[in-house]
């Protein structure tokens, strides 16, 4: 069964604007990274969960493998129409078994796929980290794109130097994904994370994992519970808002305030909207 969030993808054209944006949030930003199939990203990491920003830097290198299709190309054509977050990608210890599982419910879209990098550290030296990934499909969201990753060389991956943040940022809450009918989304939800997803109000569903919760959310009860206007969902679901944990809610306003971010306030969260954040809304609980 697949474990908890790992990480979300945020799609954005200008990927040193969308790097320079975090840090003015008050995110500490990994150095730029390089796909063979043509994406470039910036990774912003917490505990056993992470941010990545991406662009398609490269869109000549994109070929016909999978991991072209289903990421470089996926990104390509979500860009072409909007900004904002594109893939929700959960923890896997086997991404095989899990890729074979999402088969056998009918939401698979490949088999386990294997990559791997050249990574940073802090003092700039190089280390090798790897990935597989197994992707999967919910027919009513083909905006959004879901899989999961497994990381075979994660003591190379995560570090705590990249987990301290000046706006105490310290995990993720919730993936937020926007829905006209949220429930219709409940079969392939409890198929994706393993766990039954349930209904949490008459506007929404939600699944919790092992780290985080996946909530579908009716636009109107977004825009009520955020205070900001949800994605258009005229062509299906739309995953819309990320939702951190913050340890000093002080330390946070600082952060937002050194940088120049303009904030909201709904319901005890701070939110940074979709026009400032390229398309995404960022929740800070």
């Amino acid at each position: 069964m697949a474990g908890g969030l790992d990480h979300l993808v945020h799609a954005v054209r200008d990927l040193d604007a969308a790097a320079e944006l975090y840090r003015r949030l008050g995110f500490t930003v990994g150095a730029r990274n390089r796909h063979a199939w043509g994406t470039h990203n910036h990774l912003v990491q917490m505990p056993g969960f992470f941010v990545e920003l991406l662009t398609v830097a490269e869109p000549e290198k994109l070929g016909s493998d999978g991991f072209s299709a289903l990421f470089g190309t996926f990104n390509r054509l979500f860009l072409k129409d909007r900004e904002g977050l594109s893939l929700l990608i959960l923890e896997s210890d086997d991404a095989a078994a899990d890729a074979g599982r999402y088969r056998s419910a009918g939401i698979g879209a490949s088999d386990a796929m294997h990559f791997e990098r050249e990574g940073k550290r802090p003092d700039g030296s190089s280390v090798k980290v790897g990935f597989s990934l197994g992707f999967a499909r919910d027919a009513k969201a083909p905006a959004i794109g879901f899989a999961v990753c497994q990381q075979h060389f994660p003591e190379n991956f995560w570090n705590p130097a990249f987990q301290q943040h000046a706006n105490t940022v310290s995990g993720i809450v919730a993936a937020v994904v926007v829905a006209q009918n949220p429930r219709d989304h409940e079969p392939f939800l409890s198929a994706f994370t393993g766990v039954r997803a349930d209904s949490a109000s008459a506007n929404g569903i939600s699944a919790s994992t092992s780290r985080g919760e996946i909530s579908v959310m009716h636009p109107a009860a977004f825009r009520g519970r955020f205070g900001t206007e949800p994605p258009d969902v005229s062509r299906g679901a739309r995953l819309a808002a990320a939702q951190f944990r913050v340890r000093d809610r002080a330390a946070l306003r600082a952060a937002l305030e050194r940088g120049g971010i303009a904030a909201s306030s709904s319901m005890g969260a701070t939110i940074v909207g979709p026009q400032i954040a390229l398309g995404a809304t960022l929740v800070f609980d």
